[in-house]
């Protein structure tokens, strides 16, 4: 038979000897020569026979690539009719192609992704709030989780309805009230997949663009994020040595929420006094203001016992209390939860199968089985006495190389972080930027703050992630960087 003349195109492009899988290549040619036009819409494409005995391949190749391309649209086929190329829907200009691309973001994509705060480094010396996952009981984890998958109900291994496990809403219902004062049934509890979830869900359903929310400043930058991106107004409240302070003039303009962290600050680590709690408590009881505690890491203090919730005190019943195991456990494990008036749980339970088809309820049904058996408690009391001694060794570097009169310590009772202080003149954030090149990660105080400039310079310095061992050479490389910075 003789050889059937190909297409100028495929026999300039085709190499059977390229090592590349026949069907793959010879499929990647006709494609990109319909797609770039050189075979025209109309074009007859040689009989699956004459091409195979061409090329030197098999005809089932060749069938196979055919196939392929009629399914995706490329090509039209019929039994007695042959192959022809389809016609092909025109391109864009390239000077459109290329306006398109420059306007991919919308403006509040380009806002959010302006304003983002998130570190590209998680572990280390000192990367705020990343806990000790390395002596995390991932054994008796792993028991438990084997368990939970020997026979898995339907249920579990579908969306999570009712807003989470039966079996953690219990567990955590449970847990607050025994060690937080957490006034709550477990209808109450609504299980998400992160604090920021939490925070999306009370944004969309408790408030609307451009209603104000209170944001303690320096403050939570993930609750800032959320938030500004969901069109609300931010209102920066100054915090004293007895928490969030609003002065007499954001008093008289009552907020639709308002964001506080009452058990330990974030980030300087001021503890909210009773006396403060109960006017912010009234205050939002008369104003018809819904409260949000976020009490991320309230579980690890070390000079006292931890103070109970606020929501406990609430007896309007105008708090939203957040919680997570992030702090905890582990960050991956994507486990928090929110503890809501039992008018707003059945609506927030809805929401969030709505917004978000949740998931992870076998997850979620071992985590009820790790805090009910006790290992979540264990786990706890072990790693307050860990972080209480890294938080030793901590300060104990940073005053072997500066006094409390040069550079002060903040909220260093309580949590997996402290604030060492700088100067209002010092660049924090150049600080920094200079100390990553020396192989230590931190975050600027300056970077919490919603006001421009900010009131307040310092370094956000984790110690949940580095060993006692690893913090004196650490922070002795930390400590050169600063002292260039100062005068």
């Amino acid at each position: 038979m003789e050889p059937i003349a190909l297409p100028d195109y495929v026999q300039a492009h085709f190499d059977p000897a390229s090592g590349q899988a026949q069907h793959r290549q010879l499929y990647a040619v006709i494609q990109k020569g319909i797609r770039d036009g050189a075979l025209a819409a109309g074009t007859r494409l040689p009989p699956t026979r004459a091409l195979a005995e061409a090329l030197g391949i098999a005809r089932n190749t060749i069938v196979h690539v055919y196939e392929q391309l009629a399914l995706e649209g490329f090509v039209r086929a019929g039994v007695g009719r042959g192959t022809y190329v389809a016609p092909q829907a025109p391109r864009l200009a390239p000077a459109v192609a290329r306006q398109r691309r420059a306007a991919t973001l919308s403006g509040r994509g380009r806002q959010l992704l302006a304003g983002a705060s998130a570190s590209p480094q998680q572990w280390g010396a000192f990367v705020p709030g990343v806990p000790e996952v390395r002596l995390f009981p991932t054994a008796v984890w792993n028991r438990l989780q084997a368990r939970a998958w020997r026979r898995p109900t339907p249920e579990q291994m579908s969306y999570a309805t009712a807003g989470g496990d039966a079996t953690l809403r219990q567990a955590i219902a449970d847990y607050l009230k025994g060690t937080r004062g957490v006034d709550c049934a477990p209808g109450q509890v609504v299980v998400t997949s992160g604090t920021q979830q939490s925070l999306q869900l009370i944004a969309q359903l408790l408030a609307d663009p451009g209603d104000a929310v209170w944001l303690e400043d320096p403050g939570y930058w993930g609750a800032r994020s959320v938030f500004r991106n969901a069109g609300l107004k931010l209102v920066p409240i100054d915090v004293d040595e007895e928490g969030a302070a609003p002065t007499p003039k954001q008093l008289r303009e009552p907020p639709r929420l308002m964001f506080v962290s009452p058990s330990h600050q974030y980030p300087v680590g001021a503890l909210m006094s009773h006396g403060r709690r109960r006017q912010l408590l009234d205050y939002a009881a008369a104003q018809g203001v819904w409260m949000i505690e976020d009490d991320y890491d309230s579980e690890f203090r070390y000079d006292a016992r931890p103070l109970p919730a606020l929501q406990g005190l609430d007896a309007a019943g105008h708090t939203i209390y957040l919680g997570t195991f992030s702090k905890t456990l582990f960050p991956s494990l994507r486990i928090a939860y929110l503890v809501l008036p039992v008018e707003l749980a059945e609506g927030f339970a809805r929401a969030l199968s709505e917004l978000f088809r949740e998931g992870q309820t076998l997850p979620q049904s071992v985590l009820a089985s790790f805090i009910a058996e006790g290992h979540y408690a264990s786990h706890i009391r072990r790693m307050r006495g860990v972080y209480s001694a890294r938080r030793a060794a901590l300060i104990g570097a940073i005053r072997r190389h500066f006094d409390e009169a040069e550079l002060p310590i903040l909220g260093g009772d309580a949590g997996l972080h402290l604030v060492l202080g700088l100067p209002p003149h010092v660049d924090d954030a150049a600080v920094v930027r200079e100390a990553l090149r020396a192989g230590i990660a931190t975050r600027p105080l300056s970077m919490y703050s919603i006001r421009e400039p900010a009131p307040r310079k310092g370094l956000v310095l984790g110690y949940g992630a580095v060993t006692e061992e690893e913090i004196v050479p650490a922070f002795a490389r930390l400590a050169k960087v600063i002292r260039k910075a100062l005068p």
